[in-house]
């Protein structure tokens, strides 16, 4: 059986609040309330491309290397990797003298 966990609700309590948006709001005004909810998100998800295109704009003219930040997120995933990697061997190791 597969089962819909979204933020810690289970499918069934989706369901209720589905069911009690569907008779406070009506029918009729579900699809109004998703399209005004649609073009807000994408109005957020502009400004945030907007914001972050400014950001390159501005780190290019003051010649800021923006690929850094790329190098260390990478330098730092890498390393979590390793750890979790020896982690694991350890822990295999003490499962199987147990």
């Amino acid at each position: 059986m597969i089962q819909l966990h979204l933020l810690f609700i289970s499918g069934v309590e989706i369901a209720f609040i589905l069911v009690v948006v569907l008779l406070v709001f009506g029918a009729d005004k579900i699809p109004e309330i998703a399209r005004g909810l649609g073009k807000g998100l994408r109005q957020v998800k502009d400004a945030t491309n907007d914001i972050k295109s400014e950001i390159s704009k501005s780190a290019d003219k003051q010649n800021i290397d923006l690929n850094l930040t790329k190098d260390v997120s990478k330098n730092v995933s890498d390393n979590l990797k390793q750890i979790k990697d020896d982690v694991e061997d350890f822990g295999g190791s003490i499962k199987r003298n147990l």
